[in-house]
């Protein structure tokens, strides 16, 4: 084997660069040095999305383990955004006194989780997705309890990894099926080895419960709310979007390149699972108080409508999933970024908390209540045409009644969206949120998402491009 050809790993050598120089960094740089160290994570971490954001041809490395198809840089380009936009939010909360110390450590655990993500969406076989998998994994549970003595992160990281592990070991038992009725684990050999015997559709259903359990659907969602509670909101935002957008997308690949021959066995799967995650998702965000649990059970929510994007199994499928990521970055970025600050800057996440909010922060009040217009699919904001394309898909391969089941569920998000939206500009308060003043790195975080959701969806040209793709996976 030629070793030059690891040379192709374009994006996963340069975000590797990336956190080895942020590392030696780090450990190394003077007191005079160090407060350089965000500014210079921020600049070497554009210029890596800048280099990798062209697709290239489609490629494989090590015999077929490693494969790239220009759709992947998409989706890679989405996630790397996305996670830039975080680590703009978090500036504030990495520049605390207590938490310059571990700012190397935050970058380090956030870029290990992308490399992983990176590993699972290019992997060939079920080895690479599984080391990709874990490498996502582990460091995210040491986000999650990052800030370990403030807002029960600690009982949060605890939960999370629990979770992961049995999630996980279920994941590997059905992994361990497969290849025991097939004798391989490449991709390519197994699309057509997997005849839909009973073993293999047990061995899917056991694999799956992993991927289910990353996106949080129902009923692999009970983990959510107590971790996106317990974490730093800017872990929490990262683990909702960033995790999520990787998971939906390797769900989908696999499907179609995979399991494409027992398509009849899961998509009524598929259809239930995103029935009764909508569904229930949207009942019990009505019930939130606080905001941080309300917009868990809104992500699982979304994750429900993305199943509608999966569930078609074809090529408009795919790119109304990229594109559904690509506008949900944004979206729930904006208003994870507002929540952020105020919690940083008040320590309040209750409901009762907003209102009023209008009288003193009428900025953060106008993006929050743009973010969640995107989410609940309002026109003309770039959510209404993410869940107009997913609805389409759909529809194009006979889910009429999944499809008027989703609607219905919109309009019962739409009332729990606007329930934040009352409390921040009709709901008086005698004692509002004192006037809040944000630094530059939010600052630039939320008119970035802030473009996006009023941008995206009036551009087709990004839809278009996207479909340029379609199906190569």
């Amino acid at each position: 084997m030629d070793y030059s050809s690891f040379l192709q790993m374009r994006e996963e050598l340069s975000l590797i660069g990336v956190m080895i120089f942020l590392l030696i960094f780090d450990i190394f740089a003077s007191k005079n040095l160090i407060k350089y160290f965000q500014p210079i994570a921020f600049v070497l971490f554009a210029v890596h999305i800048i280099l990798n954001c062209v697709p290239r041809d489609a490629f494989e490395v090590a015999g077929g383990m490693f494969q790239y198809h220009p759709m992947q840089t998409y989706i890679k380009t989405i996630l790397n955004v996305g996670t830039l936009i975080v680590l703009l939010q978090a500036h504030k909360f990495l520049n605390n006194e207590e938490n310059k110390i571990k700012r190397g450590e935050f970058y380090f655990l956030i870029f290990s989780t992308l490399l992983g993500m990176y590993l699972m969406i290019s992997s060939g076989n079920f080895l690479l997705f599984f080391i990709g998998l874990e490498t996502a994994s582990i460091p995210m549970a040491a986000l999650v309890a990052f800030d370990k003595y403030k807002n029960n992160a600690a009982e949060a990281g605890a939960k999370y990894i629990l979770s992961a592990v049995f999630a996980s070991s279920i994941s590997v038992f059905g992994i361990s099926l497969i290849y025991g009725s097939t004798g391989t684990v490449y991709f390519s050999d197994l699309a057509t080895l997997i005849t839909g015997t009973p073993l293999q559709i047990m061995a899917f259903v056991f694999f799956a419960v992993g991927l289910f359990f990353k996106i949080s659907l129902v009923p692999f969602h009970l983990w959510t709310p107590d971790v996106y509670e317990g974490a730093q909101t800017n872990i929490t935002s990262y683990l909702s979007v960033i995790s999520k957008g990787s998971a939906v997308f390797v769900l989908f690949t696999l499907l179609v390149k995979v399991f494409g021959n027992l398509i009849d066995q899961w998509q009524p799967i598929l259809w239930g699972l995103a029935v009764i995650s909508i569904t229930i998702a949207n009942i019990f965000a009505i019930r939130q108080k606080n905001l941080k649990r309300f917009l868990a059970f809104s992500s699982i929510s979304q994750a429900g409508y993305i199943i509608l994007a999966i569930i078609s199994g074809t090529a408009i499928g795919m790119t109304s999933l990229v594109y559904y990521v690509l506008v949900y970055v944004f979206s729930n970025l904006a208003a994870f970024g507002v929540l952020s600050v105020i919690e940083e800057r008040t320590g309040k996440v209750a409901l009762d908390d907003y209102n009023g909010l209008y009288q003193t922060n009428p900025r953060l009040s106008f993006v929050m209540m743009l973010a969640l217009f995107s989410l609940a699919g309002i026109p003309p904001f770039a959510g209404f045409f993410s869940k107009f394309f997913v609805f389409a898909a759909a529809i194009d391969q006979g889910f009429y009644v999944l499809v008027f089941i989703a609607l219905l569920n919109t309009i019962i998000s739409l009332y729990y969206y606007l329930l934040v939206i009352k409390a921040m500009f009709l709901t008086k308060s005698e004692t509002p949120i004192e006037l809040i003043k944000s630094d530059f790195p939010l600052k630039l975080s939320l008119v970035i998402c802030t473009m996006g959701i009023m941008l995206i969806g009036l551009f087709s040209a990004i839809y278009n491009q996207i479909a340029v793709f379609g199906f190569g996976i």
